[in-house]
């Protein structure tokens, strides 16, 4: 099993920047990719960003050059973070960090809105 805990979302004006955060604890040692999705009111879930254990790393378009994942491991937890600058409104949406490990584990989502 592996737990996933997010922080960071909140309000913010368009071009500013926020920061989340997700701590994995539990079976960490099984987990081979960490990653954000996010999904806005109407729309489906889509991946923002992904970071393999190996440190290949995936964006989609809309994000590339604003957004940064990166990932921090311990023996007893991994986090990854999603560094967003350069915020538009069309970015609002809940995110959700996301694991693959044996199994598959979604945090609980968190709120990104962007508005003037």
């Amino acid at each position: 099993q592996v737990q996933l805990v997010e922080s960071g979302g909140g309000s913010v004006q368009p071009g500013g920047s926020l920061r989340l955060s997700c701590v994995a604890s539990g079976r960490v040692f099984t987990i081979y990719a960490m990653g954000w999705y996010r999904q806005a009111p109407g729309k489906e879930r889509e991946l923002v960003a992904r970071i393999t254990s190996d440190g290949r790393i995936t964006y989609e378009d809309s994000v590339k050059g604003r957004f940064t994942i990166s990932r921090d491991n311990t023996k007893t937890t991994s986090t990854v973070y999603l560094q967003m600058n350069s915020l538009k409104p069309e970015d609002t949406a809940v995110y959700y960090c996301h694991s693959n490990a044996i199994d598959e584990y979604w945090g609980q989502g968190t709120q990104v809105t962007v508005s003037s």
